[in-house]
């Protein structure tokens, strides 16, 4: 079995900051990219951010030069680290892994954290 659990949520004023943090436990080899993705209500699920194993990183335009990727393969973890939060920013946002189980990288979620800016 293999679990992925986001922490970090809350709400949080304009301006503001927060930091997410999600962990990968069980049985598990090895993890590949690592995502946040988020989901606000009424419109689709979107990808905010990745991170290889390697450290190379990607964003959603809307979030670049405000929100920071980051992981520790060691403890399997991922982070985000958002500043200069807007109203837009709020959604539900999820951890999802790419992890080597059973023989093949399979894609996991976590439940999701929710994330409110006020304005």
């Amino acid at each position: 079995q293999v679990q992925v659990v986001e922490s970090g949520g809350g709400l949080v004023q304009a301006g503001g900051s927060l930091r997410l943090s999600c962990a990968a436990s069980g049985s598990i080899l090895s993890i590949n990219t690592m995502y946040w993705h988020r989901q606000a209500p009424g419109k689709q699920r979107e990808l905010v951010a990745s991170i290889t194993s390697g450290g190379y990183t990607t964003y959603a335009d809307s979030v670049k030069g405000r929100f920071t990727i980051s992981r520790d393969n060691a403890k399997r973890t991922v982070g985000l680290q958002m500043n200069s939060l807007k109203p837009e920013d709020t959604a539900v946002y999820y951890c999802n892994a790419d992890v080597w189980h059973m023989g093949a990288y399979r894609n996991y979620w976590g439940q999701g954290t929710q994330v409110t800016v006020s304005s």
